[in-house]
């Protein structure tokens, strides 16, 4: 079953806040590799700069993301559809155009998942839930923002939260992280 079948895993109002937790199919570890998760960095500036992402907090792990996001345009659907479609395409570049030990097998799967889907893909990276939870109180934006800044502390790569470089913990304690994002005070 996937997320998006689920009652209340939906979002309905394309201007709140939002939690949202972006898995790579299978759960494949694409983000073991510096590379993909710059990808992901860049493109999360790009939209900040151009789509009118408001990006609240984010965790990159090696198979997933979570996010808190809004959208200055109100449009959240079309912000996570053209960022996922944009990176799942760079990703995929990546992986055929530089060397990756893991070429053939991220390829195949990457194929694989798109051959389950109807919707005419070479390759499919991301899975197609989102797991949208939106922000309603200050007191689950702080058990998210929790959730997402403790995750590699909890996965044993840093000690501290702020110390894992692709986070947004460091910016919630005052110092400077790798994006500028919309620290967000309840």
């Amino acid at each position: 079953m996937t997320y998006s079948n689920v009652p209340g895993f939906k979002i309905r109002n394309q201007a709140a806040i939002h939690f949202l937790t972006f898995t790579i199919v299978g759960w494949i570890d694409v983000f073991s590799r510096k590379r993909y998760r710059d990808i992901i960095i860049e493109s999360l500036k790009y939209c900040r700069k151009e789509k009118g992402l408001r990006l609240h907090a984010y965790v990159i792990m090696s198979n997933h993301i979570h996010f808190i996001w809004s959208s200055a345009d109100n449009n959240l659907s079309g912000l996570i559809r053209d960022f996922k479609r944009h990176t799942s395409k760079r990703i995929t570049a990546s992986i055929q155009e530089e060397p990756e030990s893991r070429r053939d097998w991220l390829l195949y799967m990457f194929r694989f998942h798109a051959n389950q889907t109807n919707q005419n893909e070479l390759f499919r990276v991301w899975s197609g839930d989102n797991h949208p939870e939106e922000i309603h109180s200050a007191a689950f934006f702080a058990t998210k923002m929790n959730y997402i800044h403790q995750n590699p502390v909890r996965s044993g790569l840093v000690a501290k939260s702020a110390n894992y470089v692709y986070s947004s913990a460091a910016d919630y304690e005052n110092k400077n992280g790798l994006i500028e994002i919309d620290i967000l005070h309840w």
